[in-house]
């Protein structure tokens, strides 16, 4: 019945009268061939190389089966979709220009094309790959992306540029190498979903991008995971970010947004850095071999951390603020690698309140020197007290109900051998131009 149902569809949205036509390689055959087709035809191509760039104003389906190469020749973007509805899938799309201030891509889908399908491609040597500007219900799925290498990364173009397209969908592709694999850009009710980026600045870099999410996609190996930034209630969920170097996921001015089951471990500075963010609800994420769990800062209130799981990260909680805030909800709170936790009654809830951080670390914190004191009698009796007399403690994060036990997220092993090899990557360096710390940056 459903494929009863989606043939139907399927005859419902292709005119009666399209037509397949079928396009020689060459210099101009591809051009003369959008010029004389009806609304509709499908141009198939076959093996060869198309010189562009091209422009496809009317409904089109342009097809390939791989082999054939549409190559703008360093001029411009390679394809321009000014007309609504069309399809691209099957095709190799390379050679765009290099002026990254002309947004040059090798598919760019303007303002007015509304509706375009691009599926199964690879676009490699392009400043930009796909660039959604302004077209609305764009579908970017399965195509495979490899930008350029030049030294500097912030010179680079990104995988996939969305500028003010509501209503894109980004699933399944592959981004390697470039600058940014999605950048999303004053937009919003977009989904991206189920993409593997590598070898990057950031994976997903969101501004000013709301009411939309952010799901099951793959860092591995990049400057940072996910940048939700100045955006309100996005869902970002069932992501992984492995091997990253500074941050697994930053909200930076974003608020409302859902955070959920995540994956950040390994060789990241901070798993989740959260900067002036407020109401943001955080659980079932596991936070692993970072250099500190989570950072607080900037006057981040009124968010709800429950049912995550800390384990092995050199500093679990980093809370620069004064106020008491209470890290549990619901009688559930998290689970924390270094709490030498007891349950007696063995209702998976820790016998006794988790503090992650004490006058001390806050000393640490606002006076670096004051590390070489560490293991002094002094501070020690200071710890001791505080231990003693919890009313001297100063402000901070408290889990009144720490869970006994982790949740594991597991790692496909193809993804894992991946993982292995970036391991110890920013150990050696590998750092190129980006300042993550500096925000004007972004």
């Amino acid at each position: 019945m459903l494929a009863r149902l989606s043939l139907c569809l399927a005859l419902l949205s292709t005119p009666l009268w399209a037509a397949e036509r079928h396009v020689e390689p060459g210099a101009g055959t591809l051009a003369k061939a959008i010029a004389g087709a009806a609304p509709g035809d499908v141009l198939i191509l076959s093996g060869g190389a198309y010189l562009g760039p091209v422009t496809i104003d009317r409904t089109l389906t342009v097809k390939g089966d791989g082999t054939a190469t549409i190559d703008g020749g360093g001029q411009g973007s390679v394809i321009t979709i000014t007309g609504d509805e069309v399809v691209l899938t099957g095709l190799h799309v390379t050679g765009s220009g290099k002026v990254n201030q002309d947004l040059d891509a090798g598919i760019k889908i303007v303002k007015g094309a509304d509706r375009a399908r691009i599926e199964g491609n690879r676009l490699t040597d392009n400043m930009h790959g796909i660039d959604v500007h302004g077209g609305l219900d764009t579908l970017v799925r399965g195509n495979q992306i490899e930008g350029r290498q030049n030294d500097h990364m912030n010179e680079r173009g990104n995988g996939i540029y969305v500028w003010n397209s509501p209503g894109t969908v980004v699933e399944g592709n592959s981004v390697r190498w470039g600058r940014d694999g999605i950048f999303s850009n004053a937009s919003r009710k977009g989904t991206y979903r189920n993409n593997l980026f590598r070898d990057l600045r950031f994976a997903v870099h969101y501004m000013y991008t709301h009411d939309s999410e952010v799901s099951g996609n793959i860092s591995i190996g990049n400057h940072l995971g996910f940048a939700i930034m100045f955006s309100d209630r996005v869902v970002v969920k069932d992501n992984m970010s492995l091997g990253d170097r500074e941050h697994g996921v930053m909200l930076n001015f974003a608020n409302g947004a859902d955070v959920a089951g995540n994956l950040v471990r390994g060789g990241t500075k901070k798993c989740l850095f959260i900067y002036n963010a407020h109401k943001n609800l955080i659980f079932h994420n596991r936070f692993q071999n970072c250099g500190i769990g989570i950072h607080f800062t900037a006057g981040s209130e009124r968010n709800m951390l429950t049912e995550n799981s800390f384990l092995g990260n050199q500093e679990q909680v980093k809370y620069v603020g004064t106020r008491h805030m209470e890290w549990s909800l619901e009688g559930r709170g998290n689970f924390w690698s270094d709490h030498p936790a007891f349950d007696l009654n063995g209702d998976g809830i820790a016998d006794g309140v988790f503090r992650p951080n004490d006058l001390m670390d806050h000393i640490l914190w606002s006076q670096p020197a004051a590390a070489l004191l560490t293991g002094s009698p002094a501070v020690q009796l200071v710890r001791w007290s505080q231990s003693s007399f919890p009313a001297i403690l100063p402000g901070g994060v408290t889990d009144s109900h720490p869970l006994m036990q982790p949740h594991d997220i597991p790692v496909p092993d193809d993804i894992a051998a991946f993982e292995a090899e970036v391991a110890g990557r920013w150990s050696k360096g590998h750092y190129d131009d980006l300042d993550p710390d500096d925000l004007e940056t972004h």
